[in-house]
């Protein structure tokens, strides 16, 4: 289950869309000026569109290095409800962890600069707390789903936590580090789950099972 997916809406994608296009017309501008500096009419202007049609795609600035995360979610979603049941519940999770941070190379160096932003905005960081609970969710709902508990449970929950932390800690020293590969990096850290997650099928409680 460890195979990496043909990507088709990863959040470093080429622009394809409207919602693209302006995605990576602001992130432009945050790297070049700075993202207290650029304002959603700078952006707005870039991409070619009228301020009202900026805020039909994006609720704020804060969204724009997010692109559509929305559909990225939907997407992991939609891969997490592919795995067959009688795959481990934790190798479907790597599997879609790799898979949902998997991108084109030659759009690396963007990615890269997205995430730079996400990382060290203060803006961007609490923003970030929003969309982090929304990963979180998928996730735990996928655990929930496999071990028939709540996904609002203490274990899904736990999961979600751990799992983000796995995906936190690759991209920081990804960032940190030119030379090295996210998807190695984040399947070293994944190695650390098997350690801790290796009975994962076993914690849940055996009623309503």
């Amino acid at each position: 289950m460890r195979t990496r997916r043909n990507p088709s809406s990863r959040i470093g994608r080429r622009p394809t869309t409207t919602r693209d296009r302006i995605a990576s017309a602001g992130l432009e501008l945050f790297v070049t000026r700075g993202f207290d500096d650029t304002s959603v009419d700078d952006i707005a202007e870039a991409a070619g569109i009228a301020r009202r049609t900026f805020f039909r795609y994006f609720p704020s600035k804060n969204a724009v290095p997010w692109g559509d995360f929305d559909a990225h979610l939907t997407e992991m979603r939609t891969m997490l409800a592919e795995v067959p049941d009688d795959v481990p519940v934790l190798d479907g999770l790597v599997s879609a962890l790799l898979a949902f941070n998997t991108f084109p190379p030659e759009v690396a160096s963007d990615h890269r600069e997205r995430m730079r932003l996400i990382f060290v905005v203060p803006a961007l960081q609490a923003y970030s707390v929003v969309m982090y609970a929304g990963w979180r969710r998928v996730v735990a709902e996928y655990v929930a789903r496999r071990l028939g508990i709540p996904p609002t449970d203490q274990l899904p929950r736990t999961v979600g936590y751990l799992l983000l932390g796995v995906a936190l800690a690759s991209y920081e020293s990804w960032l940190a580090d030119d030379s090295s590969d996210l998807i190695d990096l984040l399947t070293r850290g994944s190695h650390l789950l098997y350690t801790s997650l290796s009975d994962l099928n076993s914690l849940a409680p055996n009623e309503d099972r």
